[in-house]
């Protein structure tokens, strides 16, 4: 397996720190708003990365985080009247809700920034004492970038050409800085806004450190994988390097993995242009799995325009997985022979090539363009070669190789039949019925067989309450 590394700017082949386990931490949203589809590419992108390094074997320990204090937080409550905390709380729930709907799987660990506040203290006057941090009058306290030698390695910047004016790349502070490529660690409060007591001042944590500690804490002081958008490269984790690597002595990530920016109709996403989708605005018009799906048909590291007409042709792609899965099930519901006829072993194997080359191209840097490439291949073999006459082992043979490479991109396309009220109305009766009979078995059996479907039930003393999760 190779991965293209930011950190060398070239493949190199994957060798984890532990073997057969695999530490990947992925920057997650800040979490004051509904997410948009550019925070969805990462989630989408490195949720499948993920899901392969499963199915390769691997124990994955996928940490990422909600950045859950924030200046964007702030205002928003302050527009609001409400504390800062109830905004937050408000999206990460709205923002679980669209993961789920894309079938992004729940982190091994969602740490929240705010609730690791003790341990970038601890990080800060490590840095302090190293001589690589200071304390400014007002008591912000500063990273002295200098003094990190290897400072621009990831982003590949070097610090005479930011020092020499290129005011874009510089990063962000005040004039009491001893250099103005200093960035802050830890910032002095402002009126109305939260703030945590420390040994500089009453104040809250700058943006960098918190991803350093909170990878620090649930995956160690070296990791395997660290990833996000293209965005983030410089200054968030050029800062993050020279943070944990200042602090820690170790090296930080093995290898770095970037996605391209997403554009919407060949421009950049922005809100004052007006082509600003969120992640709810598509699932009024789409099933979030064709978002997946559109998401994963270019390959990561290249620049994703997203239009209608794009998303047309993904849902027609999409919907050719699903519809031949749903004719391998009909033709199961009508087979009549079990075992595999003859030349039906010959088909398998050569079906078995498809999956190879899925594997092939999910193993050159998680090519998932390609990949689709092999299981639209598979399904067109399986619809050539799947007929009346086919035996069931066949038919399943085929279905579970579709089903198996669809799940590790994350796709769902087995679709369930949705019930309508009167069924679970129906159903509700049937579980009162058994509860009544003291056939607990039978009740518990309705109460999963709903939950599969979507339906959820509440007992409550005025009688069973549903609804469609």
């Amino acid at each position: 397996m190779k991965i293209y590394n930011t950190l060398s700017k070239k493949k190199e082949e994957f060798i984890p720190i532990e073997e057969g386990k695999v530490r990947m931490y992925v920057c997650g949203p800040t979490v004051y708003n509904l997410i948009h589809i550019g925070n969805a590419r990462p989630m989408i992108v490195f949720d499948t990365v993920r899901r392969y390094m499963e199915h390769k074997g691997y124990d994955v320990n996928y940490v990422s985080n909600f950045t859950d204090v924030d200046d964007k937080i702030i205002k928003k409550a302050m527009e609001e009247g409400v504390d800062a905390s109830v905004i937050s709380k408000r999206y990460i729930e709205e923002c679980k809700k669209d993961m789920a709907a894309m079938n992004v799987k729940p982190a091994t660990t969602h740490p929240l920034a705010t609730n690791e506040i003790g341990g970038m203290l601890d990080m800060i006057e490590t840095l302090v004492e190293k001589g690589y941090a200071y304390k400014a009058e007002d008591g912000t306290v500063y990273f002295r970038t200098r003094n990190f030698k290897e400072y621009g390695k990831l982003s590949h910047k070097n610090l005479d050409d930011l020092q020499g004016g290129n005011r874009s790349l510089l990063v962000s502070g005040a004039d009491q800085k001893e250099d103005s490529l200093d960035f802050v660690l830890w910032k002095p409060k402002k009126d109305g806004e939260p703030y945590w007591e420390s040994p500089w001042c009453n104040g809250r944590p700058g943006w960098h450190i918190e991803c350093s500690v909170m990878s620090k804490k649930y995956l160690g002081d070296e990791i395997d994988i660290h990833a996000g958008g293209e965005d983030l490269v410089f200054p968030h984790h050029e800062n993050e390097i020279a943070q944990s690597e200042a602090a820690n002595g170790k090296t930080f990530s093995r290898y770095w993995m970037h996605n391209a920016f997403l554009n919407i109709d060949n421009r950049k996403m922005s809100k004052s242009a007006g082509n600003f989708f969120t992640v709810r605005d598509i699932s009024e018009k789409y099933d979030l799995q064709i978002l997946r799906f559109f998401m994963l048909s270019a390959h990561y590291r290249s620049p994703l325009n997203f239009s209608a007409e794009l998303m047309e042709a993904a849902k027609n792609g999409y919907e050719r997985i699903v519809t031949s899965v749903g004719n391998l099930n009909y033709l199961l519901e009508n087979a009549s022979a079990e075992e595999l006829k003859d030349g039906e072993s010959a088909l398998l194997e050569e079906a078995g090539g498809f999956a190879s080359r899925f594997d092939e191209a999910m193993d050159d840097d998680f090519n998932t363009a390609d990949a689709i490439a092999a299981i639209f291949e598979l399904v067109k073999f399986a619809n050539t070669h799947a007929g009346q006459e086919s035996s069931k082992a066949f038919l399943k043979a085929l279905k579970e190789e579709i089903m198996e490479l669809s799940d590790i991109c994350g796709l769902i396309v087995e679709k369930q039949e949705e019930l309508l009220d009167a069924d679970i109305e129906a159903l509700i009766a049937e579980r009162q019925a058994a509860r009544k009979e003291k056939n607990f078995a039978r009740a518990d059996e309705i109460r999963k067989e709903l939950l599969d479907k979507g339906i959820v039930l509440e007992d409550t003393r005025e009688g069973v309450k549903w609804k469609r999760a």
